[in-house]
C-alpha cells in the first residue's frame, strides 16, 4: 500500500509482566495511539528476544510476579548485557514508593521513568506517551501496518458492476489496505467505492475507500485502496485492534 512509514522506524515497546490495570488500560490505549506494543509474561524469553531488538523500550511492572531482587537483578542483567545495553526501560507501580522510586532512577539508572499507575487511567497515559515521544518510540512512522499474507479469514469485498467481487488482503492500517483479487476486475485509479466490507477473521467492517493504484508482485495484481475520511472512527479502532493482535502472535512465535 502507499508508504506512510518512511525513514526511521518505530520501537518495539515491551511491557513485561503487566498488570490487569496496565493491561486493559495503559496498553490498550497506546495501541489506539499508533505505538507498537507488547505483551510479556515471561522475562527469561524476554531478555534473549532483547538481544535481537537492542533499540526495544521496555516498562517493568515491579509489584508482579517477581520479588523486588529479583526484579533488580533482571533489570540490571539487561542494562548491563552488551547485547541489549542500549534498551531503554522504565518502571511500572502500583504505589508511589519514594524509597523505589529514588532507587530506580538514581542507583540503577532506569532511562524511561517511574511511573505510579495509581493516578488516573488518563494521566498515567499522558505520562508515558510524553516518555515514548521523547524516545522517539514511532520513528517517522505515523501508522502501524499489518503484514497478512498466510493469514487465514483476512479478505475484502467489494461492490462493483451490480455484484461483488472477493479479494485476500495482504496488508492493512487505519490509511488503507493492499489486496489481490480471485479475478482481476481492472480497477481504475481514483475510482470510490462506498460500501467495501472488511473481514479481519471474526471481525466485519464496512468502510468507504478509493483506488490508489496497483502494482504487480510478479503475476499477481496487487491493488491499493486508501480510506476515506468518511470512515467511522469505530473502524480504525478495530483496525488497530487486529493489527495489535497481529504482531503480537508474531512476537509470541518468536518468544517459543
Amino acid at each position: 500500500m502507499a508508504n506512510d512509514n518512511t525513514g526511521l522506524p518505530g520501537k518495539k515497546i515491551f511491557f513485561i509482566h503487566p498488570s490487569a490495570f496496565v493491561q486493559n488500560n495503559i496498553i490498550t490505549e497506546l495501541i489506539q495511539q499508533e505505538y507498537e506494543v507488547y505483551a510479556v509474561k515471561d522475562e527469561v524469553k524476554l531478555q534473549k528476544l532483547l538481544r535481537t531488538y537492542p533499540d526495544s523500550i521496555v516498562f517493568a511492572s515491579i509489584d508482579e510476579a517477581l520479588p523486588a531482587d529479583k526484579w533488580e537483578g533482571w533489570i540490571r542483567s539487561v542494562m548491563e548485557d552488551e547485547a541489549s545495553k542500549t534498551v531503554s526501560i522504565g518502571i511500572l507501580s502500583n504505589t508511589n514508593n519514594e524509597e523505589a522510586r529514588r532507587f530506580y532512577l538514581n542507583t540503577i539508572k532506569v532511562s524511561c521513568g517511574f511511573t505510579s499507575v495509581k493516578m488516573d487511567k488518563n494521566r498515567v497515559v499522558a505520562v508515558m506517551a510524553d516518555m515514548l515521544k521523547m524516545t522517539g518510540a514511532k520513528g517517522r512512522r505515523k501508522h502501524l501496518r499489518a503484514d497478512t499474507r498466510g493469514e487465514t479469514g483476512i479478505t475484502i469485498n467489494v461492490p462493483y458492476d451490480g455484484g461483488f467481487i472477493n479479494g485476500g488482503i495482504r496488508d492493512i492500517s487505519v490509511v488503507g489496505l493492499s489486496c489481490v483479487f480471485e479475478q482481476d476486475p481492472e480497477l481504475e485509479k481514483n475510482s470510490l467505492f462506498p460500501d467495501i466490507q472488511i473481514k479481519l477473521q471474526s471481525v466485519l467492517l464496512k468502510t468507504e475507500g478509493i483506488v490508489f493504484g496497483f502494482r504487480m508482485d510478479g503475476s499477481d495484481k496487487v491493488y491499493v485502496f486508501v480510506f476515506t475520511p468518511k470512515t467511522d472512527p469505530a473502524v480504525h479502532v478495530k483496525i488497530r485492534s487486529y493489527i495489535q493482535k497481529n504482531l503480537q502472535s508474531r512476537i509470541d512465535a518468536e518468544l517459543k
